[in-house]
């Protein structure tokens, strides 16, 4: 099993396979050359990115995102400030520090290459890092993959399943689920809710105290991500001049009475949601929920109905795990990935977690809790990913705010239900799944299709 600390990461924006996954890679990839006692050697790195990092990596920031890890940054533990200062002496002087130790000359426009015509082997997010010696004998050449929602795996590892980026990574848990049907199975066995089960399993991962340290983490750093765009007005980068909205609602909502109830609930997700993903388009920090583009929908649901309560900490904490258990779920039985399965990879997977939390917190039962994220997932099915301009800014911001809708009402549908439901979750799953092998590349996050080639860059 991963644990539900994988599906939120901590990281920056705007995308986690774009910018959070590229960083990782350059960041192994030098540690690589440590490794095997070469990076002493080196006197000159090449980056080759292909399929959907290379046709949106501009608008996601990849390759500022890929220099960052080849200089040693974590996505977690990031400086914006001082990584600004030594991106822009990179740029200035085509010199590089690997990790901080090893100067080499690094032309960004020269050895940071965008290959468009090579197919991508394993998936559509493909790196290739190549390092050499004066004489230019290549040292280390490597094959990469950013696979969504800022998880990495080298060629070798997505090549042999026994090897594979959620195997080799995994913990052996006391409650072992590889579907919906089993994890239901596990809740009625043990007499558990699914947040029970997750927290049993993280504690063979780890202490308690430990887990419920980093849950209470990353419900501070969604919550800091909200206050920042709410309080940050402008213009959001890349050329597309799209105006940040959520400071203009916010003040509506905090200095006017609202008409009704109905318009006031829509209102308050709508502006949460849109605080971080403008937060996220801007590059700000944020959570993987389960991705960049999808950041909005989980913090938008927590803020409103969990948050500044009495409760408020335990309930977060219900929440992040029961949602990060269907997380799970799509992470190990589908993908996570906008390039892969479009945005019903990413959007739709977000709203299907946030459905599960919500359910739980309001009480439902473990089958509720599982048919509030089929719904969620069933009204999201062949969800396109077509970013306008190849940045995460339209339809992205404002579809965050869509889907948190969506997901509340998912909860209360399945709140209602009685008995089990014609779709199960492990059955809209598959149907993700093959809906997204089947969907064109051109509306997954290359930027080749759909709104993105039919709305006029401005």
């Amino acid at each position: 099993m991963l644990s539900v600390l994988d599906i939120f990461r901590i990281g920056i924006g705007p995308s986690s396979s774009h910018t959070v996954g590229p960083m990782r890679i350059g960041k192994r990839f030098v540690k690589r050359l440590s490794k095997q006692g070469v990076l002493e050697s080196t006197t000159r790195v090449e980056v080759i990115l292909r399929g959907s990092l290379a046709f949106t990596g501009e608008g996601h920031a990849t390759p500022k995102a890929t220099i960052y890890g080849l200089l040693g940054y974590s996505p977690e533990a990031f400086d914006p400030e001082l990584a600004s200062k030594n991106l822009s002496e990179i740029y200035s002087k085509n010199q590089i520090i690997l990790n901080g130790s090893k100067s080499i000359n690094f032309n960004p426009v020269l050895d940071l290459l965008f290959d468009y015509e090579t197919p991508t082997k394993l998936h559509p997010n493909e790196m290739q890092m190549t390092a050499f010696d004066f004489e230019g004998n290549i040292l280390l050449e490597r094959i990469y993959y950013s696979t969504g929602g800022g998880f990495i795996a080298s060629y070798d590892q997505l090549s042999s399943p026994l090897k594979g980026d959620i195997i080799s990574n995994g913990f052996r848990v006391p409650h072992d689920f590889g579907s919906a049907e089993d994890l239901l199975r596990l809740c009625a066995d043990h007499k558990m809710s699914i947040d029970e089960i997750i927290i049993t399993n993280e504690d063979a991962i780890r202490k308690r105290s430990k887990t419920n340290a980093a849950l209470d983490k990353v419900g501070a750093v969604m919550f800091d991500c909200i206050d920042r765009g709410l309080n940050c007005e402008g213009v959001l980068p890349g050329g597309l001049e799209v105006r940040r909205r959520s400071p203009d609602l916010w003040k509506k909502l905090t200095q006017t009475e609202m008409s009704n109830e109905r318009e006031q609930l829509f209102d308050w997700l709508n502006v949460y949601a849109l605080a971080v993903n403008e937060e996220n388009a801007a590059g700000g920090q944020v959570v993987t929920a389960p991705t960049n583009g999808a950041a909005g929908i989980i913090p938008a649901i927590i803020r409103h109905y969990c948050y500044d309560d009495s409760n408020s900490v335990k309930n977060i904490r219900k929440f992040l795990l029961t949602a990060g258990g269907i997380g799970l779920l799509y992470k190990q039985r589908a993908s996570i990935s906008g390039a892969e399965m479009g945005c019903q990879g990413e959007v739709g997977v977000a709203c299907s977690m946030a459905a599960a939390g919500l359910a739980a917190i309001w009480g439902g039962s473990s089958l509720q809790i599982a048919q509030a994220a089929e719904i969620g997932m069933e009204h999201n099915l062949g969800l396109t990913c077509d970013p306008v301009g190849g940045l995460v800014q339209i339809p992205c911001i404002e579809r965050n705010a869509i889907g948190a809708v969506k997901a509340v009402n998912a909860a209360r549908l399945s709140l209602h239900s009685e008995g089990k439901m014609k779709v199960s979750l492990d059955q809209v799953i598959e149907t993700m799944r093959q809906t997204g092998l089947d969907m064109s590349t051109k509306y997954k996050e290359t930027s080749q299709g759909g709104l993105a080639v039919n709305v006029v860059e401005c």
